[in-house]
């Protein structure tokens, strides 16, 4: 059976004909910076509907980071939160986040539940500190290469009583003021004293032995999921490895692959970057 010619009508239908809510689901899909730099300038429509609070309940400003980017990245992520009019409940930074824009994200978003922060070397311990004390919605909190200290750690739980899942890792912190003077035990304390409420936890360092891990199974009994990858200092054998198998529903080992982790190849990268290697 032949099927009748398409109709030339059809074949140039234009975008703009789609219902608001569907393309406000695609735009959501770019990412901030994608929509902040091309995809509002398009036309009116879709300017208009990226000016709506709803559209940055959600900010994922991941990137390269190069760092001559940085200064405009961070007054787009400045506008990004502004938009939100107080609605924003989940950030995605890399890099580029210093202290005066983590005040800033913290003091326009009190209903903030879900905070990412990745190699944003211009966050201090204090900054991240006084941040956490405005956040006290504060579900989930992922630091990695971030300096910090085991202080600002018992802040974030003091402050975060509903912090349920933490991501904590300083293997790539290049310059950190603290890290001449404390301890990785430091910070296993300041979980397992101040955040009895957490369900995940994944360390990534090696911060963790054999006691430290056991004070935090004490401190925290209402932990489900623990990825202990890279933490090489374990050896969970006897009692210790009988607690986490029943205590545990979730648990990843030591030796556990990273392979198809984003994390660690992020890793990786700013291993190179920062190295005097040259592998070449």
């Amino acid at each position: 059976m032949d099927l009748p010619p398409p109709d030339p009508a059809d074949e140039f239908r234009s975008w703009l004909e789609l219902p608001l809510d569907v393309t406000a689901s695609i735009l959501l899909r770019l990412g901030a910076i994608d929509i902040l730099k091309s995809a509002q300038m398009v036309c009116s429509t879709w300017y208009n509907l990226c000016k709506d609070p709803s559209m940055w309940r959600a900010i994922d400003m991941r990137n390269s980071g190069n760092n001559r980017e940085f200064r405009k990245l961070r007054k787009m992520c400045h506008d990004a939160v502004d938009r939100s009019c107080g609605q924003l409940f989940d950030i995605n930074v890399e890099y580029f986040v210093n202290d005066d824009l983590l005040r800033h994200i913290a003091d326009s978003s009190s209903q903030l539940k879900r905070l990412r922060l990745v190699y944003c070397y211009g966050i201090s311990a204090e900054g991240l500190s006084q941040a956490a004390a405005k956040l006290p919605l504060l579900e989930e909190l992922s630091i990695s290469n971030c300096p910090s200290s085991h202080e600002a750690l018992k802040a974030v739980g003091r402050s975060c009583p509903l912090l349920k899942s933490l991501k904590f890792d300083r293997r790539m912190v290049w310059y950190d003021e603290y890290a001449e003077y404390e301890d990785y035990a430091d910070y296993a304390f300041a979980i397992a004293e101040n955040m009895s409420e957490l369900r995940h936890l994944q360390p990534f360092t090696n911060m963790l032995t054999n006691d430290t891990l056991q004070a935090i199974l004490d401190g925290c009994p209402h932990l489900e999921s623990l990825d202990l990858r890279r933490c090489s200092n374990l050896t969970l054998a006897g009692d210790l490895g009988r607690r986490c198998a029943q205590q545990i529903k979730h648990l990843r080992l030591p030796c556990a692959s990273t392979y198809y982790d984003r994390e660690f190849t992020v890793w990786w990268q700013e291993f190179l970057r920062n190295s005097d290697f040259n592998l070449w």
